[in-house]
């Protein structure tokens, strides 16, 4: 049984794991060490790209006192959406960076029609062994399953996955029908055949960047031999110091298995130190935790981004912000409820719905530019006008209530404009009221909606096809409107017409009670 020991986040490195010879004395063998700089689910959030860069260039300076190989590498979801500019500053950073290579994330398939124009651009490897791509799709050949990373005469074997449930993650899932995922199971043996062919080449430290998810990572951790460390992404876990059974593992064969994960949105980074004994066997472990505000945003990489980019302009004025919330999926959040205010107003409808797993970011005193708004909601979702009749958007409120118990906190709540309603804490929806433009109140019989009384409501186009769970808000092919532009616009436009300073303030329209 592995157990940690003084695992102290104020050492070098912090000794978690200890591997014993047979007749139980500490291998006395000479320990090599390797430090990883992480990273995952940035979310094309630029601006926590630019502060990561900076970290980035302060870890390359500094000199351990013994040599120790550096690692850089990530788990995907970096980029996001569909425009190409706002992916290519992304494929840049890492390049600035030095990122050796990046699991191929869902977000990473987001730009079916473009992603041959992002390809060349990519000087790190992306990895994914457990997709099969057939020759007509532009991701045949430019995606690989494992590769050989040498530093300093010592190699390291990287594979990479991508999520078993990418296409109920993508908007345009039909576009990659050529394209097949495994499932979990096979998916393990998918990495288990990579670290086996590592392993003919006599490779044994060996690193997976996984986009499946904490649960299936501690699953894959206790499922396969060979693997030393799983850097993962996809569910969004601030996965901090080193704990047995929670991201310490022992594989197949009792080696330990160290996982790792940083968050979401570029808010934190990651560094993991270890040391391997001869056999590639880990001895010694640190997982360091670090949050991105701390850094100054790079200005070289600021000035490359405005080179794609182009220069933000000034959109208005904040006079007053809350401070960012600890968990964003499911508290209110008076900074999504200007945007579901502006939405409403600016599309004209009785009600607007924003889900938090698309609200990415907060507004801060001051001005408001258009680098800022676009890193609150990066998604560049269209806006949608459909109606939608009182029992669908109960029916979609319950869903948004059951995010407080589901695992992840998925989907997360959905924030509203012209609605109040109110939660309990173990997901179940108490009560709702329509409010009209003059603010008077209307209560909603949740227990008894009415499927005759019809609401015009704004929304974005991946809630309009159903998806995250949201099956009762699928009217994306009976729209009142489509628009080509997103809720960025809606906030511009607004804030044109209503010059004045901003309050960003949380009014009580949605409440969690006991």
């Amino acid at each position: 049984m592995i157990m940690p020991v003084n695992a102290s986040q104020s050492n070098f490195l912090s000794q978690a794991l200890l591997k014993k010879s047979p007749d139980g004395k500490t291998e006395a063998n000479k320990p090599k060490r390797t430090s990883i700089f992480y990273i995952n689910d940035f979310h094309g959030k630029s601006i926590n790209m630019e502060r990561a860069v900076t970290a980035s260039k302060s870890f390359d300076h500094f000199t351990q006192s013994i040599p120790t190989d550096k690692l850089k590498l990530s788990s995907g979801d970096i980029q996001l959406g569909e425009p190409v500019p706002s992916n290519l500053v992304m494929v840049e950073a890492l390049n600035v960076m030095g990122i050796m290579a990046s699991a191929m994330g869902n977000h990473e398939y987001d730009t079916p029609d473009h992603i041959g124009e992002l390809i060349p651009h990519m000087g790190y490897k992306m990895l994914a062994c457990n997709i099969n791509i057939k020759p007509d799709n532009p991701l045949y050949k430019k995606v690989e399953k494992s590769y050989i990373q040498e530093i300093n005469g010592n190699r390291y074997g990287i594979i990479g996955a991508s999520p078993v449930d990418l296409f109920s993650r993508l908007k345009y899932g039909k576009i990659f029908e050529e394209l097949n995922i495994d499932g979990i199971d096979d998916t393990i043996q998918d990495i288990q055949c990579e670290v086996d062919k590592l392993k003919t080449h006599g490779v044994n430290r060996i690193i997976l960047l996984s986009h499946v998810g904490f649960g299936y990572d501690q699953k894959i951790a206790k499922e396969t031999d060979g693997i030393d460390i799983i850097l993962g992404g996809h569910s969004h876990n601030l996965v901090t110091n080193v704990k047995p059974g929670v991201n310490l593992f022992n594989s197949k064969s009792g080696e330990p298995v160290v996982i790792t994960q940083a968050g979401r949105d570029g808010n934190y980074f990651g560094i993991l130190n270890v040391e391997w004994d001869k056999n590639g066997i880990i001895s010694k472990v640190q997982n360091n935790i670090t949050s991105t505000r701390g850094f100054k945003r790079s200005p070289v990489v600021r000035h490359i981004f405005e080179q794609i980019l182009g220069k933000p302009k000034v959109v208005g004025i904040i006079n007053s912000a809350p401070p960012p919330l600890n968990n964003a999926s499911i508290e209110p959040n008076g900074h999504a409820n200007f945007l579901c205010d502006c939405m409403r107003e600016e599309l004209n409808t009785d009600i607007a719905l924003f889900g938090s797993a698309t609200m990415r970011g907060f507004f801060e005193p001051g001005k408001l530019d258009t680098r800022w708004l676009e890193d609150i909601s990066p998604f560049k979702n269209k806006m949608v006008v459909a109606n939608y009749s009182e029992k669908e958007i109960v029916d979609m409120l319950r869903v948004s209530a059951s995010s407080l118990v589901n695992t992840n906190n998925k989907p997360g709540i959905v924030h509203v404009s012209g609605l109040k309603y109110t939660i309990s804490k173990d997901g179940k929806l108490k009560k709702a009221s329509f409010l009209d433009r003059n603010g008077k109140e209307f209560p909603i019989d949740i227990d008894n909606p009415r499927s005759d009384k019809m609401y015009k409501t704004a929304l974005i186009d991946y809630y309009a096809q159903g998806h995250d769970g949201f099956t009762m808000l699928k009217k994306y092919d009976q729209a009142e409107r489509i628009y080509d532009f997103d809720v960025c616009k809606c906030v511009e436009d607004y804030m044109s017409k209503h010059p004045e300073p901003v309050d960003i303030i949380d009014d009580g329209r949605i409440k969690i009670e006991d």
